[in-house]
């Protein structure tokens, strides 16, 4: 695929506008200070850039590790979140050695486009305190902090903060549809930052920045700390994979012939995560809101991501007065249209006509990812979607009665004998799953057979067996056993023979001569057994 690096660059430093005020912001809130979150953006964002296994994906502070941050901060400090960020990223290292990232294609789709839908969601509702030119109110759910926001602007109304983002967002928006190759976020927000610098309006702007990054130091790391904070370092390890490997997955679909290696970006998130907190930084991820921008303008390479961290450390080193002057509701109006841009209709309308359960697993989804939190969100979906595909799999599972008369030889019973064979001899095809959800369904029916002699149990379209299947297939021989019924198998694949055998399903059987590999062996045996106990007379 050809790379174009002059859109790239100005992917980057789009994303680098955008992704200022995030950092600052999440650094701010995570406890750490407004230096923490830029660090993280600049290291962390050109390791993961640089090493990581998406061309797309945009690394640094997010809002769902600050809501993880703040607990170990508050408890620990912040050296005991610098250790985590450190133990962390060595964990992230390990599941990549250990090749884990493969796991995450077995998430339903239904869930990705529900966390792709409800982190939208949050996005906007994020914006909302900076649209509407109010401060910030106290809260961890974005819901609530969204609906004070807006009373609190009902009570004064900032309507010079609600042009800004209206008409940053309208910008964005009308101008993806007419000319989608020109960086509209970024004209927009120089256009609003102009008309507020030429004009009486008053907007809040970032205000300050830090300058210069600190030295790097282990100065933090107390090794005295590292079996405390181990279950911390686990949880930050795991939203980093879950919400980079998401992230990585959405932007795939964002975008054209672009696929992502999984455990390489397992593996380059976790140098991202070690590194960072040598500088000061709070642990990392991919940000879907900076990817998803990185990808609305255009990038196609590394070398965005790239050149967002450097115009970052760039901001910090030489250019923090000119963006100190940016309207914050400009850049609340570039992650609104973002936001919006995020969601594809067709595709989630799709979805949710194609099942029930995929419906229901996609809006249960992201309202989870707004009321709780993404990995709970994530982690509900995929239960919820398990659920749904075990009950639908119990039933697709079947137990038919078969009529012996097609497996016998054609000619040698007569209407009169086939007809005396049906009535002491019985066969069943076992089709599907013999496991948990189906079995016991399977016992009920097959403990309700009367007036036979012979059961015979047709195995060879079973596609799996677990232990509750074949301590339920043992429990029904036995049933029938004590009612004086013989019960034969036929076809047993070779795959399903473990269960059945760890559990003695099969012991008794082959010890009676009643596991055979084909249905009409057992037929002939049934009719060789009702021989010789006299039941049938040729």
């Amino acid at each position: 695929m050809r790379v174009a690096p002059g859109r790239n660059l100005l992917a980057g430093v789009t994303v680098a506008v955008v992704a200022l005020p995030l950092a600052l912001g999440f650094g701010i809130s995570s406890g750490m200070g407004a230096q923490a979150g830029l660090v993280t953006a600049i290291v962390a964002g050109a390791l993961a850039a640089f090493f990581g296994g998406s061309n797309l994906q945009v690394s640094g502070p997010t809002g769902a590790m600050t809501v993880v941050l703040v607990p170990i901060v508050a408890q620990y400090g912040p050296s005991g979140v610098l250790t985590v960020g450190l133990m962390a990223g060595a964990m992230l290292v390990l599941l990549a050695l250990l090749r884990a990232g493969r796991y995450v294609r077995y998430i339903p789709a239904s869930v990705v486009e529900g966390f792709t839908l409800g982190i939208a969601g949050v996005i906007a509702l994020q914006q909302v305190p900076a649209a509407l030119g109010v401060p910030v109110p106290e809260g961890e759910k974005v819901v609530l902090v969204a609906w004070e926001a807006v009373r609190d602007f009902a009570a004064d109304p900032q309507w010079t903060a609600v042009a800004l983002a209206a008409g940053t967002a309208g910008v964005m928006l009308l101008g993806a549809r007419l000319r989608p190759t020109l960086p509209f976020s970024l004209l927009a927000v120089a256009a609003a930052t102009l008309i507020v610098e030429a004009t009486p309006l008053e907007a809040e702007s970032i205000g300050d920045l830090p300058s210069g990054l600190p030295a790097p130091s282990l100065g933090f790391l107390d090794l005295s700390q590292l079996a405390v904070l181990l279950g911390p370092a686990a949880a930050v390890a795991a939203l980093s994979a879950l919400e980079s490997l998401l992230s990585a997955t959405v932007a795939d679909g964002m975008s054209v012939n672009q696929r992502h290696d999984p455990d390489r970006e397992l593996f380059g998130q976790g140098l991202a995560n070690i590194a960072a907190p040598l500088f000061g930084g709070v642990p990392a991820t991919a940000a879907i809101a900076r990817t998803a921008v990185n990808v609305r303008s255009g990038a196609s390479s590394r070398l965005a991501a790239l050149t967002h961290a450097l115009v970052l450390a760039g901001i910090v080193l030489a250019a923090a007065p000119l963006v100190e002057r940016i309207p914050l509701a400009a850049l609340a109006g570039v992650l609104l249209a973002t936001a919006v841009r995020m969601v594809e209709v067709g595709s989630v309308r799709a979805m949710v006509r194609a099942t029930r359960a995929d419906g229901f697993v996609l809006v249960l989804t992201a309202v989870a990812t707004l009321a709780v939190d993404l990995v709970a969100a994530v982690l509900v979906g995929m239960l919820v979607a398990g659920a749904l595909a075990l009950v639908s799999l119990a039933r697709n599972a079947r137990l038919d009665r078969e009529e012996l008369a097609e497996h016998l030889p054609p000619g040698d019973y007569t209407a009169e004998e086939q007809k005396l064979l049906s009535e002491h001899i019985v066969a069943y095809r076992l089709d599907g799953p013999l496991f948990f959800a189906a079995a016991h369904r399977f016992l009920l029916e097959l403990s309700e057979v009367s007036d036979v002699q012979v059961v015979i149990l047709r195995m060879a379209r079973v596609s799996t067996v677990d232990a509750t299947g074949a301590q339920v297939l043992g429990d029904v021989v036995e049933r029938l056993r004590a009612r004086g019924v013989t019960v034969m198998v036929s076809g047993i694949e070779s795959g399903q023979l473990r269960p059945l055998e760890s559990l003695g399903t099969l012991a008794s059987l082959r010890e009676e001569g009643c596991v055979f590999d084909t249905t009409p062996e057992a037929i002939r045996a049934a009719l060789a057994m009702l021989h010789g106990n006299g039941v049938l007379m040729r």
